[in-house]
């Protein structure tokens, strides 16, 4: 009987040279990469550092609280600067040699001191997305029933911190951790996507939220939205041109219903319904419900089995 050492001597050449053609999706170097698994980590690290005893720990006294807020702080500081530290030195932007790193060093940490300097004034934010899950869902009885349970609750609040990452040019990191909550919510929300204040999204599964998405105050989307593009703009060489606005705006207060697709660079006016099923490719007014025209429901006398 032929064992797999056996296979494994027949087929490793020729999945070897496989690695010659395959270019940039080649891992396998002397740069590290982030890891997919410390990035879930930090996702979790993240969500307890935010809403302190969500995850059930019991914290009586005000040291504690202090003593428990800074243990988060340190371990969210020192295992995020050292992702971003990884993504840094593997896409390797300013072109350094091996020997030169402190300039990545030096980035990741400013980076991670700015989040730290802007936590209190997002977590106001999340608290506020929190409140808004509430306000929006008459099943839910406390805002701490939406953050420790609601899938909206937790893409937000991690969208929030993956978007500030991305705004400052960290690479790979803030996809990591939006993929990571997509994963556990099915709700995925690219890091580059621009999310007002009081933001909702009722139930979760299926939305999906492009790039250059821009979203106003006291939005509420519910589950199988999508705000994608309608169509992607290539060069002269047929590649595709990046970094264009392809996806919707939402101006303030408007509620998308289940299953909506809205697409390409329109605008939602402000205070605007958007019904269950609709397909948006166009700007939409202010003040106005959009909705399919109602389907004709049929109903036939079954026939009786003998």
């Amino acid at each position: 009987m032929k064992d797999i050492d056996y296979l494994t001597g027949r087929y490793l050449n020729s999945y070897l040279k496989s690695f010659d053609r395959l270019g940039e999706a080649n891992f396998m170097s002397f740069r590290p990469i982030p890891s997919m698994t410390i990035i879930e980590d930090v996702v979790e690290d993240l969500m307890e550092l935010l809403f302190p005893g969500r995850s059930g720990r019991q914290v009586i006294s005000h040291d504690e609280i202090r003593s428990l807020v800074k243990s988060l702080m340190s371990r969210v500081g020192e295992q995020l600067q050292n992702q971003i530290f990884f993504a840094l030195y593997h896409e390797n932007p300013l072109n350094l040699a091996d020997d030169q790193t402190d300039e990545y060093h030096t980035q990741a940490y400013d980076i991670i001191e700015k989040l730290f300097e802007c936590l209190p004034q997002m977590r106001i934010m999340m608290k506020q997305d929190a409140q808004a899950a509430y306000d929006g869902d008459p099943a839910a009885t406390s805002t701490r029933e939406t953050i420790i349970s609601y899938p909206g609750v937790r893409a937000i609040t991690m969208h929030r911190v993956a978007h500030f990452l991305y705004e400052h040019n960290v690479p790979l990191v803030p996809r990591m951790i939006s993929e990571t909550v997509h994963k556990q919510t099915g709700i995925d929300i690219h890091p580059g996507a621009h999310i007002g204040e009081n933001f909702f999204i009722d139930h979760g599964t299926g939305v999906v939220i492009g790039e250059t998405t821009v979203i106003g105050n006291n939005v509420k989307l519910y589950q199988g939205v999508t705000l994608g593009a309608l169509s992607f703009p290539k060069d002269e060489r047929g590649a595709l041109i990046r970094g264009t606005k392809r996806h919707p705006t939402l101006c303030d207060g408007v509620t998308v219903y289940a299953n909506a697709i809205i697409l390409g660079d329109v605008t939602i006016g402000e205070h605007t319904v958007i019904g269950s099923n609709t397909w948006i490719r166009t700007d939409i007014p202010p003040s106005v419900m959009v909705q399919n025209e109602e389907a004709k429901t049929l109903m036939r006398e079954r026939k009786k089995r003998e």
